[in-house]
């Protein structure tokens, strides 16, 4: 339990909310937000119904002259229980500022304190700077006085009360989107490493909501790792909420990643593979995603070997071998076939669009084999420039995926798949 308790206000030009707020609560410390002297006109700003001598403050704007003691006198608050954080009127930042001094102060000063916000008096900077501040500090209660209203100017003085904000769901929001915002960069990893450290929030719906993007996150870091089953184990319990046409797609690409048909669920992999090298790409990882690429090169002409010709390219049978593609063996006298010498075996194995596709871009396909092996992820020592990848990237858009699409098409893949979500929506 909190030892004690302390209030923050905002101070304004009426000194009945100040009261209402210390005599509610009898706090055991108070810092009091306020204004100085004007810098154009030199006119006392409300410090001096926190720091006035005698008389300083009106009963009603209209008196002619004042005829109570300052806040402090009029709440019973003694000298070492109160100080006064001077700002300006209507500098947002200058206000913030002090706000988030003030609250760091007393924290310090009062670790186990009971904090209390009261954002009733002062300018509306000072309110929002007060209500930003309040809102970064779990810690922090917000609350403002109010009542019922006769006109809409302002509650009658003796008719105020404390009242609490109901804050948890602006705060809640503040604090993860951040790590929503990490799904921009395709950084899921990133984004459930976040979540997973926030408390749960008292709300139930608040409560299911964090449980609900921590799970999403998660199974997209699994996907982006390309564990399609670890994806589809956590996406499945929710794909009664993912309604929404994208996410249904994202749904049934996830299934045929899975597909128990290894000729539908490879020819799937293919195009996640692509994808998943994009992704890398868009975070400037140029290396990775030409090392990806090669990949995909490679086994597409594995994936097409193996299912129009029965060939295993790390296992080829002598008989399979055509006049004029030469094969080295390995330690064991296995003939196995690297990316080109399969592409080779596709060339005058097959007669589809592949075997097309390779007899007209042979030579496009070694120049931007190239820009892979002298990768520094390859067999090369220089990083790969964007230019670089922007020339294979579009070498691939234009020659490399429409082929391997035409041969995918019987394995139902009727386009390119959805890419992953950059932004976090439920329907």
């Amino acid at each position: 339990m909190p030892t004690k308790t302390l209030l923050i206000c905002t101070v304004g030009g009426s000194h009945q909310p100040i009261v209402t707020a210390i005599t509610s609560h009898q706090p055991d410390y108070v810092y009091f937000i306020c204004t100085g002297n004007d810098p154009g006109t030199g006119r006392p700003g409300s410090a001096i119904q926190i720091t006035g001598k005698g008389s300083c403050i009106k009963v009603h704007p209209a008196d002619e002259k004042p005829s109570l003691p300052n806040i402090p006198t009029q709440a019973g608050l003694a000298e070492n229980q109160f100080s006064v954080c001077e700002t300006l009127a209507d500098d947002l930042d200058n206000i913030y500022s002090a706000c988030q001094q003030a609250i760091s102060q007393a924290i310090a000063n009062f670790p186990d304190c009971r904090l209390i916000a009261d954002y009733t008096g002062g300018t509306k900077s000072m309110s929002a700077g007060l209500v930003v501040a309040a809102l970064e500090n779990k810690h922090v209660e917000l609350q403002l006085i109010t009542g019922n209203r006769s006109d809409l100017i302002k509650v009658r003085d003796g008719f105020e009360s404390t009242q609490f904000a109901n804050i948890e769901k602006v705060r809640f929001e503040r604090l993860i989107d951040p790590y929503l915002r990490s799904w921009e960069r395709y950084a899921y990893s990133e984004a459930e490493a976040g979540l997973k450290k926030l408390d749960s929030p008292r709300v139930p719906e608040l409560k299911n909501r964090l449980c609900l993007l921590r799970d999403l996150s998660r199974a997209y870091a699994e996907w982006d790792n390309f564990n399609h089953e670890g994806a589809w184990t956590i996406l499945q319990n929710y794909a009664s909420r993912l309604v929404s046409k994208q996410q249904q797609q994202l749904l049934g690409n996830l299934r045929r990643l899975n597909d128990q048909n290894l000729e539908k669920r490879d020819a799937a992999r293919l195009f996640d593979l692509y994808l998943n090298a994009l992704r890398r790409a868009e975070q400037g990882r140029y290396d990775d995603a030409i090392a990806r690429c090669y990949r995909l090169i490679e086994w597409s002409a594995q994936w097409l070997l193996e299912n129009q010709c029965g060939i295993k390219t790390a296992n080829i049978r002598v008989e399979d071998i055509p006049e004029g593609v030469e094969l080295s063996q390995n330690r064991d006298g296995i003939y196995q076939a690297g990316l080109f010498a399969a592409w080779q075996l596709i060339k005058h194995k097959t007669t589809g669009v592949a075997a097309q596709f390779i007899s007209q871009q042979e030579k496009q396909f070694l120049n931007h084999l190239q820009c892979r092996n002298l990768s520094i992820l390859a067999h090369g020592f220089e990083p790969i420039k964007q230019a670089d990848w922007l020339l294979f990237q579009q070498w691939l858009d234009k020659a490399f995926i429409p082929m391997l699409l035409s041969e995918t098409k019987k394995s139902g893949i009727n386009g390119l798949p959805l890419q992953l979500p950059k932004n976090y929506h439920l329907a």
